[in-house]
């Protein structure tokens, strides 16, 4: 398997965005979703990804957004992948023709199901369902679900409770292509916490498990 990317969601600052950059940071997600707490506008984040280096890919983070407004968000703020975790549907993708990731959200095994009513999202993203909310929930899920959603042939990326401690885990039970990380680095909404954030990268490294945790 190749090395699994990397994104941090919920990018507010500077500071946080070229840290995660320096780190590894393969993808950095911007909120734009009025009712997160780690919501921004369009402008502030143009100010930061025009501060990033070229190999970081800037991701637009929205939910049931019209196509006009998602094609406006991502020419205003500069990111170049659209991540929807809405009601948002095939056509909707279709007709926004531009790069998308669809989040999926994932209580059981079922729920694996909605996959393949999304061929032309470039990836999807396997978010804890949570009633009432869109994504950014902080938990886990059976990690052993995502890894089945491999038989799709889709690329895979993990979101849900990732954390400096349980990511080596995540990687070695689910094997995603990338993993997406947000409030298990924090030290408040919106606001990376910069030590968690190196231990991320390096349990991300090291291939560091939990031996209690069955594969």
């Amino acid at each position: 398997m190749s090395r699994v990317r990397v994104k941090i969601c919920g990018i507010t600052t500077l500071s946080d965005a070229l840290l995660a950059a320096e780190l590894g940071a393969d993808m950095l997600g911007f909120i734009f979703y009025a009712k997160s707490p780690r919501a921004i506008e369009p402008a502030a984040a143009r100010a930061i990804i025009d501060r990033l280096p070229p190999y970081v890919t800037p991701v637009a983070v929205v939910v049931n957004e019209s196509v006009e407004a998602v094609r406006r968000i991502l020419d205003e703020s500069g990111c170049l992948v659209a991540q929807l975790h809405g009601d948002e549907s095939s056509a909707f993708l279709e007709a926004l023709g531009r790069p998308a990731m669809r989040a999926v959200a994932v209580a059981e095994m079922a729920d694996l199901d909605a996959i393949p009513h999304y061929p032309l999202a470039r990836a999807i993203l396997l978010d804890t369902k949570v009633p009432g909310q869109s994504g950014g929930t902080g938990r886990t899920f059976d990690w052993h679900i995502a890894r089945e959603a491999r038989r799709y042939g889709r690329p895979i990326v993990l979101a849900g409770g990732l954390c400096p401690e349980n990511i080596a885990d995540a990687i070695r039970i689910a094997q995603p292509d990338a993993v997406d990380i947000s409030s298990g680095i924090e030290a408040a909404p919106g606001r990376k916490e910069h030590e968690k954030m190196r231990q991320l990268f390096a349990a991300i490294a090291s291939g560091r498990t939990d031996p209690l945790i069955e594969t």
